[in-house]
């Protein structure tokens, strides 16, 4: 199938842009650590220091570290199951030419893709760089050049079929905020409440940039999960972290109605405060640090080359 040809499609930036400045790697709330807010009833505590997302001078540097960390990105889901046949994609915003972006190519393993074939995608959905197979997703791009276009801040953009997620998505609403970890996601998740087939119209992947609007997350009806972040890392944590939150209530809601009751819900100011230390960019990326750890020291150098 040729590349659709491209128009620019105005998006509201005030209706685009995160809430509460949350639209750096680094993002976190004055006078928090990240996992460490700010102690609740006047209690004082020292500030630790936290490790924060590397940051570059060179734009060529920043490439060739971030597509080795996209790399690993997708290590990570073909480690967790995340794929379905050729489904699913991750996306990264260029750093030299900010309107491309690198993507996996379409029909290559999670499990086995390294940063040398990733593949370079323009704004009218050409691939002009990249590694040997440069097939290319037209529902990838469909739906990630909206979301790119339409987020400034975000770097990176994570879609896959995952088994509890579309499972959560039939249902066609949001998860409840039922525990600590569905706290990252309190006002900050959307329901797109459309389901037209594979996404290869231009006018799809719109509307459902549109329905994101300055959340994390979104879930696709009838179809899964997609996060973004500001980071590759954060990207990653919010999707898996988003897709245990599915597991959780779907058991959850299962025990609780054979029980003839209902799950207890976090309410809002528990969980308000628990977002500012487990929901924001900074949260995301330190998150996913263990992660990104344990599946580099099993595929490096291989998965650099």
């Amino acid at each position: 199938m040729a590349p659709p040809t491209a128009t620019t499609t105005e998006y509201d930036v005030e209706q685009t842009k995160p809430s509460n400045g949350y639209d750096k790697p680094d993002s976190q709330p004055e006078g928090t650590a990240t996992h460490e807010p700010a102690m609740q009833g006047g209690v004082k505590a020292t500030m630790q220091k936290f490790p924060a997302p590397q940051k570059f001078t060179d734009k060529y540097e920043e490439r060739k570290y971030l597509k080795e960390r996209l790399a690993l990105a997708f290590r990570i889901f073909g480690k967790e199951g995340f794929d379905e046949g050729v489904a699913g994609h991750i996306t990264l915003r260029d750093p030299v030419k900010p309107d491309h972006f690198w993507v996996n190519p379409f029909g290559v393993a999670f499990s086995q893709i390294k940063a040398s074939d990733l593949i370079l995608v323009n704004h009218d959905g050409k691939v002009v760089d990249g590694g040997p197979c440069r097939l290319l997703n037209q529902a990838a791009y469909m739906i990630h050049a909206a979301v790119h276009a339409a987020r400034p801040d975000v770097m990176c953009a994570a879609h896959s079929h995952s088994i509890y997620g579309r499972a959560f998505c039939a249902l066609g609403r949001p998860i409840d905020i039922i525990t600590q970890d569905s706290c990252a996601f309190y006002n900050d998740l959307a329901v797109y409440d459309s389901f037209r087939g594979v996404v290869l119209v231009k006018e799809e992947g719109e509307n459902i940039a549109k329905s994101l609007g300055a959340k994390k997350a979104i879930l696709l009806q009838n179809h899964g999960l997609l996060t973004v972040g500001q980071t590759i890392e954060a990207t990653v944590f919010w999707f898996c972290s988003l897709e245990k939150c599915c597991r959780a209530q779907l058991m959850a809601d299962a025990a609780a109605a054979g029980r003839g009751g209902a799950t207890v819900k976090i309410d809002d100011e528990d969980a308000s405060f628990t977002y500012k230390a487990v929901g924001t960019p900074r949260a995301g990326w330190f998150s996913a640090k263990p992660a990104f750890d344990v599946i580099e020291r099993e595929c490096a150098p291989e998965v650099f080359a």
